[in-house]
């Protein structure tokens, strides 16, 4: 059974960094999409960022684009997503997510996204 374990959340200033780790285990990690979402109690569950199997396709949202980067490592079975120039806005519960095979037309898209992290908080101060 695929597990996913999300780390790194914390409370960052604004204008700051801060890198978050997904670790997987239970199956073949480079046959999954993986995902970054962003859960935010009272708006919709945003997809901030995804990484194909092997690594060579991203896709970010535009909310994100230019100041996040998503990068997996498949000898360590890891996700990770780091955040620069960070805002206010930032400020939510990040989770991970793994989509298996077959992807559909849109690879990166929702629905699809089978196994979740337990979510890590990250937390921006203005």
């Amino acid at each position: 059974q695929v597990q996913l374990v999300d780390s790194g959340g914390g409370l960052v200033q604004a204008g700051r960094s801060r890198r978050i780790s997904c670790e997987f285990s239970g199956g073949t990690f480079n046959m999954y999409v993986m995902g970054w979402f962003r859960l935010d109690p009272g708006k919709e569950r945003e997809l901030v960022a995804a990484i194909s199997g092997i690594g060579g396709r991203t896709y970010y949202a535009d909310s994100v684009k230019g100041r996040f980067t998503i990068a997996r490592d498949n000898a360590k079975n890891t996700v990770y997503l780091q955040m620069n120039s960070l805002i206010p806005e930032d400020t939510a519960v990040y989770a991970c997510a793994a989509k298996p095979p077959p992807y559909g037309t849109e690879w990166y898209a929702s629905p699809g996204y089978k196994y979740w992290g337990q979510g890590t908080q990250v937390t921006v101060s203005s």
